[in-house]
């Protein structure tokens, strides 16, 4: 599979991983930083789910 047909996800790895290393980015200080930024992720993801569950719950049913 060439990169351009690659998934989404996969490009953006592929970019992440080469700014670091471009950067010459200790590998932990990267791991931390990727660590918060999932975890930021993950937490905001979260809160849309929830909110999107509030928001079906509080429909007004037909």
């Amino acid at each position: 599979m060439s990169l351009e047909n690659a998934p989404t996800h996969i490009k953006l790895a592929i970019d992440l991983i080469a700014l670091l290393e471009d950067n010459k980015i200790d590998n932990q200080v990267a791991i931390d930083a990727l660590t918060l930024a999932l975890n930021d992720f993950k937490a905001k993801q979260k809160h849309a789910n929830n909110a999107l569950s509030a928001a079906e719950k509080t429909a007004p049913q037909p």
